[in-house]
């Protein structure tokens, strides 16, 4: 039988030990993994590999030896409790012994657990499963998590206390990471709340949340968009030593300013356009970019992009011989002079 998204999900959190088995298959084989773990968890409870509860066979041993995966099924332990065999990255080579293996599939019998790439629809793994009156087949999608998937792997990380809008940035953030990154970053987010008892925040989200590539830009961009055009040497000098090249200086400006003007110009107000940010931005940092974003204004923002244009096509011009990094001081000064004036109307 074919599961839905939504049927899937419930059953990896609730499995049923009757069942002949299930196919776990999808692009993704971090997804799949993490799906294949849950369900193997939620089905066997802890310690069932100490207890032989759970049987591994590599694809390729399966291959070599088509008989393992029914002796393995048949077999049985010293320890009570449900039972499973996990087949991992299955193919078509594999299945064989796996159609046959749930023919000869009777109760009492572990349950089979395969895992697979993409599959076509006229795969033999994935007709057997789907066409079968007592298995399972879950495709899974690169598709956010929902909401409640989410709540799931905050109640497992043992953070309950979510108020509404810092679950809307769990939500954001769930988008644009990784699933197994997303989980370490609410495992992290645990323990950086022990002994903390306030609700969870954006600003513990921003703590614990993976740094981002341009972390090290950040000084001289808020320097700069904040107008203290004296500050710009010294930090320069700093990134400079740090190895940050005039280029990539440029191109971080250059997006953290386009950044701006897409929060400036959101017909819905600042507000709203830096929560559809994507990737999201939380705590301090979201404050200080919308606070830029509302005394910038669309029309300045404009006009810097526009000198990070002219500064960006000066450096890779193969005519110009001024040093590079003095050009993009200069752009930043420019940049810095333009925010400390005064918005037009104020």
């Amino acid at each position: 039988m074919k599961l839905g998204p939504r049927e899937a999900a419930r059953y990896f959190a609730r499995p049923e030990p009757q069942r002949t088995g299930i196919l776990i298959y999808g692009p993704d084989a971090m997804r799949v993994a993490l799906r294949r773990q849950e369900m193997i968890a939620a089905l066997l409870g802890p310690g069932a590999e100490e207890e032989m509860r759970l049987s591994r066979l590599p694809a390729g041993d399966l291959r070599r030896d088509p008989a393992l995966l029914l002796d393995a099924l048949k077999a049985r332990g010293f320890f009570p409790g449900a039972r499973a065999v996990l087949v991992d990255d299955a193919g078509e080579a594999q299945a064989e012994p796996i159609l046959a293996a749930l023919a000869d599939w009777a109760e009492g019998d572990a349950q089979i657990v395969v895992t697979a790439g993409q599959l076509k629809p006229t795969s033999k793994l994935r007709k057997a499963f789907e066409g079968h009156r007592n298995a399972y087949a879950a495709a899974i999608y690169d598709d956010p998590p929902t909401r409640d998937e989410i709540e799931r792997v905050l109640a497992r990380a043992g953070l309950r206390d979510v108020p509404r809008p810092v679950m809307g940035d769990l939500e954001a953030l769930a988008r644009t990471l990784d699933p197994g990154d997303f989980r370490q970053t609410m495992d992290k987010l645990a323990l950086y709340k022990i002994g903390d008892h306030a609700p969870l925040s954006s600003v513990d989200i921003a703590a614990c949340a993976p740094a981002s590539t341009e972390a090290d830009l950040d000084d001289i961009l808020d320097v700069v968009a904040d107008g203290r055009a004296g500050e710009i040497g010294p930090v320069l000098r700093r990134l400079k030593a740090q190895g940050v090249q005039p280029v990539g200086l440029c191109i971080g400006a250059s997006r953290h300013f386009r950044a701006l003007y897409t929060v400036a110009a959101d017909p819905g107000g600042a507000a709203k356009g830096i929560a559809r940010m994507r990737p999201p931005v939380f705590g301090p940092r979201r404050d200080r970019m919308l606070r830029q974003a509302q005394h910038w204004g669309a029309s300045r923002l404009e006009q810097a992009l526009t000198i990070l244009t002219e500064t960006d096509l000066t450096l890779r011009s193969a005519g110009q011989r001024a040093p590079d990094m003095a050009l993009v001081e200069r752009a930043l000064i420019r940049l810095a002079m333009l925010a400390a004036r005064p918005a037009r109307g104020a």
